[in-house]
């Protein structure tokens, strides 16, 4: 049986950092440290099958006009399944209660996952900016 948690302390933080570390183009070799205070500052969504952990997202919002979703992972042993459409759906019903202007996300990949539930490119990347710190580990 599946269950979604947003619950902190149910990340399976051994587990988390392993697949983000090593599985996950955006996240290699990013240190457990960044993990645990990635999961302790953002609204973290874990899905669990009977109590193993085998997918995370996670929000980084003030759930009041704005979010971000990153760090979107789905176990390589159960992509495929609706697991991370289960994820989705999820995230966007809370995100929804919450009356949000926007929610922004970057995927390399992933694109007819997010399309559904209504993302598209910017329509106006002219407006968009961002800074990077290139010297500092994912």
């Amino acid at each position: 049986m599946l269950e979604i948690s947003t619950d902190p302390t149910a990340v399976d933080l051994h587990w988390l950092h392993h697949r983000l570390s090593t599985d996950a183009y955006w996240a290699m070799g990013r240190s457990r440290d960044r993990v645990q205070r990635l999961v302790e500052n953002s609204l973290p969504y874990s899905v669990f099958d009977n109590g193993t952990q085998i997918a995370f997202a996670r929000l980084v919002t003030d759930r009041t006009t704005f979010a971000w979703l990153s760090d979107v992972y789905v176990d390589r042993a159960h992509r495929g399944k609706g697991v991370g459409k289960l994820l989705l759906d999820r995230i966007m019903a809370d995100a929804d209660t919450w009356g949000l202007r926007r929610m922004a996300l970057a995927t390399g990949d992933a694109h007819d996952l997010y399309r559904p539930y209504g993302f598209a490119p910017h329509p106006k990347p002219d407006q968009w900016m961002e800074k990077n710190w290139p010297d500092n580990p994912s």
